[in-house]
């Protein structure tokens, strides 16, 4: 059983699209400190930072050490998952920044994208986020296929007040 506590940690911990950006870095791969700032194009100090933070709530774990290029200690963190069945209240700003600095620089052929507008009720707008949902636990659930090539999915769903 969480706490208060342990639930705003957590919460506080998913609201920095960098954090959000760090679990995706070590998702599939572990990572150390100098490489999650190296990609992400940040300071080692302010890398580390963020990475204690999601040591703190669970959202990394640290993997064995290991011996760097010069011979110096270096560990590597692992993304547990745990951010996938964390409910993050008003998620949807962080979400969409971190999906808009994941893809900057992206060529538009690497970045498939889709628009629908549609009219549901409340009772078929719900079938359907559900089923979307529904589609996204499977796959997050089957694990990493072993020859896969890394890739993100942002679904976004809004009511469209102008169109009424």
């Amino acid at each position: 059983m969480h706490t208060d506590e342990d639930i705003q940690a957590r919460a506080r911990a998913l609201s920095s699209p960098l954090r959000l950006r760090i679990l995706r870095l070590c998702l599939h791969k572990a990572r150390t400190n100098k490489e999650i700032a190296g990609i992400l194009k940040v300071n080692p100090a302010t890398a580390l930072h963020h990475v204690r933070t999601l040591l703190a709530t669970g959202f990394l774990r640290a993997e064995e050490p290991r011996t760097g290029n010069r011979g110096a200690r270096e560990i590597p963190y692992r993304a547990t998952g745990l951010s996938w069945g964390t409910q993050l209240p008003n998620a949807a700003p962080v979400l969409v920044e971190t999906f808009l600095q994941e893809i900057e620089g992206l060529a538009p052929s690497e970045i498939d994208v889709w628009r629908l507008g549609i009219r549901l009720n409340a009772e078929n707008r719900a079938e359907m986020m559900g089923r979307l949902r529904e589609i996204f636990e499977e796959y997050a659930a089957r694990g990493a296929d072993p020859d896969g090539t890394a890739t993100s999915i942002l679904l976004a769903h809004h009511l469209d007040r102008a169109a009424d």
